[in-house]
């Protein structure tokens, strides 16, 4: 790793959890872990617990750094929320680092208030990747309305009272017209997506410019093209099923047909969408937390301030 990161292997991290308490249980973590994803308490405790403490660090010293600037502006500044990027690919497992960060970070006095969006809600509507013959690139940076979610981070930085976001829905593969997520002044924001990291030769504003802190969940190609694959059957049994799921059809495949469709899925959309979006993007980020094949995270590379 470079000379701009401190790099630790595990259990010199785990180290850093020095005795913050475990503050969620097995019942909370089989809520927040997703589709095969394989954390356990003693990963929780080990990999995710230090991370809760170091940013509850950070976001102390950007409360306090923010009541000095006021007290110098001799003015009441607005309640600005700490803004968290999570990257890395499909199937890495950044939905279920999002949750459990959310929740152990909320059982901080300093910042009990903790909310998450993920930017899957600002990709366009079926019907306009259509018309703009986009639905085959869907998760590529040209999928998502970058202006929509630029606005959005905008106004949240801004410390606007409320701002709304618009909502994915998995099992119709589409936004939900009717639906949206409401940021109301949280202490802390989780902003979770694949393409949060990326910048724009074409624009002089990027996602990440509204982030305090950034985390790049990391894994080797070959580990997330297997666990792909695995979360693939697994839905075949279970989400593909649902009558209203756009993917319906693929619930009657049989094993040698999934592997097929999985493996040429991945080698046409999200491996080429990793290997030329998203993984260049990894060492932008403030923390890189890199996953063996037992979804164990092994190493952590923290940016030098």
């Amino acid at each position: 790793m470079p000379g701009r990161f401190v790099t630790f292997q595990r259990d010199e991290w785990a180290a850093l959890r020095a005795s913050i308490p475990l503050s969620i249980g097995e019942q909370d973590l089989a809520r927040l872990r997703g589709h095969n994803d394989q954390v356990d308490l003693a990963e929780v405790e080990t990999a995710y617990l230090p991370l809760s403490r170091l940013l509850n660090l950070y976001v102390a010293a950007a409360q306090d750094l923010r009541k000095v600037s006021a007290t110098f502006l001799g003015a009441i500044p607005p309640k600005v929320p700490y803004v968290i990027g999570i990257a890395g690919s499909v199937a890495v497992g950044k939905s279920t680092l999002a949750r459990i960060l959310q929740a152990l970070l909320a059982e901080w006095p300093d910042h009990p208030r903790v909310d998450l969006v993920t930017t899957d809600g600002f990709l366009y509507p079926n019907a306009q990747l259509d018309e703009l013959g986009l639905m085959h690139r869907k998760g590529f940076p040209e999928s998502y309305d970058t202006k929509a979610l630029l606005a959005f981070l905008r106004a949240v930085k801004s410390g606007e009272p409320e701002v709304t976001a618009p909502v994915y829905d998995h099992i119709t593969y589409d936004i939900r017209p009717d639906d949206r997520v409401v940021v109301r002044q949280p202490d802390i924001v989780i902003v979770e997506g694949l393409n949060v990291l990326q910048v724009d030769r074409n624009s002089t504003e990027f996602v990440s410019d509204y982030f305090d802190f950034s985390i790049y969940l990391d894994a080797d190609v070959v580990d997330i093209e297997e666990w792909y694959v695995e979360r693939f059957f697994t839905f075949r049994e279970s989400v593909f099923r649902n009558p209203d799921s756009y993917f319906r059809n693929y619930a009657d495949l049989t094993d040698a047909q999934t592997e097929a469709t999985a493996r040429r899925i991945w080698a046409t959309i999200n491996g080429k969408n990793l290997r030329e979006n998203i993984a260049p993007t990894r060492e932008r980020a403030s923390l890189i937390l890199h996953k063996d094949a037992d979804h164990r995270i092994r190493r952590v590379a923290l940016r030098k301030l």
